[in-house]
Formats: C-alpha cells, structure tokens, sequence
C-alpha cells in the first residue's frame, strides 16, 4: 500500500479513537499510533524503518509542526517559505530548492499556524491578517492570512543558528579579518554608538550578536525587539523585553516606542534595539542623545542610504526640520558598519564609516568618513570572490576611547 494512503487510513483510525477533551500525554499518543500502525498494517509487507516514519510523521502531524517539524529541526535549513498548502520552499545551505512534502489540506495548515501563534500569545485571524511570531527554537515567523494572501495562508518562518555565532566564527567565514574584529570591539568597549546597516539576509542581527560579545560584563544591558532574537551571552544584568500587539481581547498594543521609553527609566548602561523601521527611531535617537549607548541595525544599502532612511523614519515619529534631524543623528549615532551579502552567497563588512558631528555647510548633509572598506580583487576557482579591507581614514573622534582608557588595536 501506498505510504501516503497508509498514513490516511491510520490517522482516521487515531482520531477516532483518541478522545481530546482530557489532557493526553505524548507516551499515549505514541502508543496508541504504534497500536493503529500495527493493526492497519497486519497484513502489510511494510519494514521497522517505515513503520518508524510513519510513527513520527503521524506524531508531528497530531502533537507538533506536521511536515515542518523535520526542516525546523534541520540545522541546515535557514529559512522556510509556505506558499499555501501545496507550495513549500527551502533555503539549505545557502541553496533555495522546492520541499518535496505538502501539507494534506488547507485547513492542516490553518491549524500549525493556529498552534503557533498560541504559544507566541499572539491572534492571526481574517480581522487581523498579518502577524511576527517565534517558534520554541527562536526561530522568526511571519504569517499572512486571507484576504491579504491570494493563494492561501503565507507562512515564512527564519531559523537562527543554535548557537549564537561568535565573532571567531565570523573570522573563519571569511566575513570580517581579526584586526578589524577587534578594532570594532574596543568601539564598542568604549561606549560608541553603533548602527549596523545591510539588506536583508545580509547577517545583520548575527553580527549584533557577534559584537554585543564585547560589552562589559559588569553593564546592565536592555534589549528591545518585536521578536526575541538576539542570543546575548556573558552579561548577567540582562533583561528582554519584547512588543506585544493589541487583540479582540482588549490588551492594548506595546511597541517598540513604549519600551524604548520605559526603559529609559530602567538605569540602562547600554541599550540595544533589535532593529528600527519606523518612528521609534526619533526615540533611539533620543536616547542615544541622553547620554545611553545604544546599538540598533536597520535596512539599507549603503551607510549613505541608512542615513537617509533614518531621516525618513524619524519623520515618520514627529514632524521636525530637516537640519535639525539631522544634527540629532549626526550627534547620536558614532559609527555604522554596512553588511552585505556578495553574488557568491557569502556575506561580508563592506564598510565602517564615522558620522561627522558637524553638518556640511555647503548641503546641510550629514559627512560620512569611510574608515574600512572591502575592495573586491576577483574571484578564486571555486567562484568565490575574493577581495581585502582597505584603510581609509583615522578614527576621528576619539574622546570616548581616552575617557574608556583604551586605545585601537596597532595595524
């Protein structure tokens, strides 16, 4: 008999007999699909190993993720894209590829991303279509449901590495040279206000977690997200705080620009915001301005760009004179590294650059002072591009290094 057909028949059997109104354990779901398997498949010449799949496939159709629960267990899967019932796809290995499974039905689907959300305390429904939720492991959900998604609920779920990836790693990967590893964690020692810019998929919330490494131990640090994803380790006075949105039963909506704000009342030594991508930007800002060293990463795609975003999302926060937007960034934030991800599919710094506090007097712009940037050279026999990091300038600012009592690591 076919596989598929196998696992109907059983799976009809199993609900039939399960009874749901009372709390059932994994164990006894466990057995009670081992006994349906051995009796639907009495006089099937059918092996352990495939009585083993169908097992577990039946147990993550009833108790987990379905047919998703083996890529979200695949640490070689980065991300996964459900494209309605019958549609999945796959980014392994930096590779993207078709799933050869489906879910049974629509409604199947419908109801893992039901199971999902719950756990997340979040609501997704046809009132209120679109919603970021996490899984268990930490990895990043977005769901888009009818009427917004046309050919069935949109599922697009980012899974994070188990481990955080330091920055040693990030050396062996050829992203970034040990010099400027470490020159980049003495800014950051030092108390300078860091933004990380890039595109998406470019490693930017990967690098926040490789450089939030050399924070102080001993600083108490506030984290604020829309979704849990920053993996700091080694600082004890840690606290998380994460958004929440409104719900039909009537809890209010927190957002990034709540927290921002209450945490400024927390005596934060450092704070750093997962990302900004609107009006909580002119808040970041404002602390940053009050004296709280902060780190943040944003979409753009070049240093120049995110400055121009930034302009545009603080706009989005309060309606304020362009220079004077400007001169808040200019003396906010101290340096942004941009991120990138090449045509070969590995992802590099492509530059440090440090905001002038003065604005140009002849356009009223924010300078730029590009410090590092990756020049590529060519590309090796395995296709790989190759490239170095030129020096372009000296730091120019240097007043947080000498009150820190540090100094850049010798070329």
């Amino acid at each position: 008999m076919e596989h598929n057909k196998l696992k109907k028949i059983v799976k009809e059997s199993f609900l039939s007999t399960i009874d749901f109104s009372r709390d059932v354990s994994d164990e006894e779901i466990m057995n009670l699909i081992d006994e349906k398997i051995a009796k639907e498949s009495r006089n099937l010449d059918i092996t352990i190993e495939q009585k083993k799949r169908l097992r577990n496939e039946l147990f993550d159709s009833v108790r987990r993720l379905d047919v998703l629960q083996d890529l979200v267990d695949n640490p070689s899967v980065t991300e996964i894209m459900i494209n309605g019932p019958d549609d999945i796809f796959i980014e392994k290995s930096g590779q993207l590829m078709k799933y050869n499974m489906s879910f049974e039905s629509k409604g199947k689907l419908e109801d893992v991303i039901q199971q999902i959300v719950a756990k997340c305390n979040r609501v997704v429904n046809e009132s209120s279509p679109i919603v970021d939720a996490r899984l268990e492991n930490g990895s990043r959900v977005n769901i888009v449901l009818a009427p917004v998604a046309l050919n069935g609920p949109i599922v697009t779920i980012r899974r994070f590495p188990d481990k955080p990836i330091t920055m040693d790693k990030l050396i062996e990967l050829g992203s970034i040279t040990p010099y400027l590893s470490e020159y980049i964690s003495v800014l950051v020692k030092a108390g300078y206000n860091v933004f990380i810019s890039g595109g998406t998929g470019s490693g930017k919330t990967t690098f926040l977690n490789a450089i939030s490494d050399s924070i102080p131990k001993d600083e108490r640090v506030i984290t604020i997200e829309d979704n849990a994803e920053l993996q700091i380790m080694g600082v004890d006075n840690l606290v998380k705080l994460e958004t929440r949105n409104a719900n039909v039963e009537g809890c209010k909506e927190i957002s990034i620009r709540d927290l921002i704000k209450s945490s400024l009342r927390m005596r934060p030594d450092r704070i750093v915001v997962g990302e900004v991508r609107g009006g909580e930007c002119l808040d970041m800002l404002q602390a940053m301005n009050t004296g709280h060293k902060s780190m943040s990463t944003g979409h753009a795609n070049s240093a120049r760009d995110m400055l121009s975003r930034i302009e545009t999302m603080v706009m989005m926060g309060m309606e304020l004179p362009l220079p004077a937007i400007r001169g808040q960034i200019a003396s906010g934030i101290d340096i942004i590294v941009h991120l990138g991800r090449l045509r070969d599919k590995t992802r590099k710094l492509l530059e440090i650059c440090e905001l002038e506090k003065e604005l140009d007097e002849l356009t009223g712009r924010i300078n730029v002072r590009p410090l590092y940037r990756y020049v590529e050279t060519g590309v090796g026999p395995n296709g790989r591009i190759q490239g170095e990091w030129e020096k372009i300038n000296e730091l120019k600012y240097t007043e947080k290094l000498l009150a820190a009592g540090l100094t850049l690591p010798s070329t």
